[in-house]
């Protein structure tokens, strides 16, 4: 799971690599190799390699089949050694309890591909890939005022397929003695394709398999564009095409300009700030792109008399979430704060008190046994937060003729990757989705200002 992958990587900073405690230049943790400076020209650029940019990349290489002259795809990501990246600092959840049909078919059609992740990503003369992943489901608590939604919501999520079922306040005790039921009117609980499993794994599978199938990558942050706009006499254009991205070196003055045929935003959390870049054209990014870096903390904790192996990914009536991280009595949880308190995103330093105040009286009071518990260790991550309808911005930009979106997942990017991955790779190689039809998350129901809610955001 994430804390252990998290002990790992520490742990080979402490006590394996003497080059990277003393502070010496050049060292990356294991599996990641320093990358060279970016080409010329790509046929496609990814601003961003978190796993739904490596996802994008993956499949633009399989969907273009066996060609003799393949598709040059680029991957750019500023953080190369991944200590801000979103995705390895997630809590690694996958589940199919959406409100979103899109959503419970992205995270369904995931789920397929992380069961068989090695007929996908399995590289030649490579040892097989494990996710870690642990099926023990979602649970979701509702009030008696949220009851009726969450049991309508349930319904619409088994007629899209999805295999959960309602449990009574009795018969959650039944199910699991440890939790206090005072103030739950009803759970629904997953019992199928639900559970957590580990985030960097599944990047570096992405990323490996990728790089075996061809795809370029460079360390490096897009931080201006040339387009067709700038070459042209009138300034009112209708549309533009991306012709260069100015790839700015790592500590470095320099930029390397990268000429391009199409570019694929799937910068995370600074999705929305890209757009702002040098060069593009304001009149032809509006509306702005809603998507903002938002801070959310996770804390581990120790408690030998916790929930035990059977414990599911809880989510509380309150907001509050845990999930067991391990099976020693290890537990990691967190808790988004409400619109008008959110913390500074400038930095990922962490608001111990947040814990101590607000987190574990919500703990305690569903868990009598967490009243013990012991912090262990925290850590701070962001969520590409669409600040419209916390759903994903996916597919063309409407005057910008060669950008494409793939960002604003809100917190389930992680677990949407491979089904996003495909669907972008499917609008560029032959011009319309084919597997999953998510049209609706496309731009215009930014522009017309229609938002897609979804109320199953953790």
């Amino acid at each position: 799971e994430l804390g252990q992958t998290l002990e790992r990587m520490a742990q080979t900073l402490r006590d394996q690599v003497p080059a990277a405690r003393s502070g010496e230049r050049g060292w990356v943790p294991p599996g990641i190799h320093p990358d060279p400076r970016p080409p010329d020209e790509a046929d496609v650029v990814v601003v961003g390699g978190g796993v739904v940019g490596w996802a994008v990349a993956y499949w633009l290489k399989v969907l273009e089949g066996r060609r003799r002259y393949g598709m040059r795809v680029l991957v750019v990501e500023r953080d190369p050694m991944y200590s801000r990246a979103s995705t390895v600092l997630s809590v690694g959840g996958i589940r199919q309890q959406f409100s979103l049909r899109e959503n419970i078919q992205m995270s369904r059609f995931s789920a397929s591909f992380l069961r068989d992740i090695n007929k996908y990503l399995g590289v030649p003369n490579e040892p097989p890939i494990d996710i870690q992943f642990q099926p023990s489901g979602y649970l979701f608590l509702a009030s008696p005022q949220n009851a009726a939604a969450l049991e309508a919501t349930v319904q619409f999520q088994r007629d899209e397929g999805v295999q959960v079922t309602l449990l009574s306040p009795t018969q959650l005790k039944e199910k699991f003695p440890w939790i206090n039921t005072e103030d739950v009117a009803v759970a629904s609980y997953g019992l199928e394709d639900e559970g957590w499993f580990d985030p960097w794994t599944l990047l570096n599978a992405f990323r490996r398999k990728a790089t075996s199938l061809g795809v370029q990558s460079c360390s490096g942050e897009v931080r201006a564009f040339v387009t067709s706009v700038n070459h042209m006499m009138t300034p009112a254009a209708p549309s533009a095409r991306i012709k260069y991205v100015h790839v700015h070196m790592p500590d470095s003055l320099e930029y390397q300009p990268v000429a391009c045929a199409i570019v694929v935003n799937a910068a995370g959390a600074w999705a929305g700030k890209l757009l702002e870049a040098e060069g593009l054209p304001r009149g032809l990014c509006q509306p702005p792109l809603p998507i903002q870096p938002r801070k959310r903390y996770v804390f581990t904790w120790h408690c030998p008399n916790g929930p035990g192996l059977s414990c599911p990914f809880l989510i509380d009536t309150s907001g509050a979430y845990f999930r067991r991280d391990g099976s020693a009595g290890n537990y990691l949880g967190g808790m988004s704060p409400p619109e008008e308190e959110e913390p500074d995103p400038s930095d990922l330093s962490v608001d111990h008190d947040y814990f101590q105040e607000q987190i574990w009286p919500r703990l305690a009071r569903r868990v009598p046994a967490f009243e013990s518990l012991r912090v262990r260790g925290s850590w701070a991550g962001y969520y590409d937060y669409n600040t419209f309808d916390q759903n994903g911005v996916l597919g063309p930009h409407p005057r910008l003729e060669n950008l494409f979106l793939a960002a604003g997942f809100s917190g389930h990017g992680l677990q949407h990757a491979p089904a996003a991955g495909r669907a972008l790779a499917e609008l560029v190689i032959r011009g319309q989705y084919e597997t999953l039809d998510l049209r609706r998350l496309g731009w215009d129901r930014l522009v017309e200002g229609e938002p897609l809610q979804e109320h199953g955001v953790v």
